[in-house]
């Protein structure tokens, strides 16, 4: 009885551990202030690179609700290196498609996006870098948008 035991706990310790994903360095989301995101409120996130060998894909993260008003999004990009250089980037972010439908994943009230903006890109050097993300809509406050991140995985 005792060997069954410890068989079932090392089995289940290698599914645990096969399941993770390596791929991902960072996935993050930050709430935002009762579903409104202002000019001032910055999300930041900071991201460990450990090679800069190594090709990444980098995602913008948003979740809004079914009331948001627009069918896109602007954002400015802030991304500062480990030496303190910081490079902005403004890219506009497809929501929906002409007819309203919207083109995340919904649940509810709300929908999820994950939406690549970087492929295959290598980072001059390792180190912390931290991507910094900036509403640049006309609405200050941006009403009903709940989360705003960042993913960045290693490239296959």
């Amino acid at each position: 009885m005792k060997y069954l035991k410890t068989s079932f706990l090392i089995l289940f310790s290698m599914i645990l551990f096969s399941c993770q994903d390596t791929q991902t360095v960072v996935d993050t989301n930050i709430e935002l202030n009762k579903r409104n995101w202002s000019y001032a409120q910055k999300v930041k996130v900071p991201v460990k690179i450990e090679s800069a060998d190594i090709p990444y894909n980098v995602y913008f993260n948003l979740r809004h609700t079914a009331d948001y008003k627009y069918s896109n999004i602007f954002i400015l990009i802030h991304l500062t290196s480990p030496n303190g250089k910081k490079i902005t980037e403004r890219k506009e972010f497809q929501l929906a498609l002409p007819d309203g439908e919207w083109l995340g994943s919904g649940s509810g009230n709300k929908y999820s996006y994950q939406i690549k903006f970087k492929e295959n890109y290598k980072f001059p050097k390792a180190g912390t870098y931290t991507f910094e993300l900036e509403q640049n809509m006309r609405d200050n406050p941006l009403n009903h948008v709940s989360d705003a991140g960042i993913r960045v995985e290693k490239a296959q």
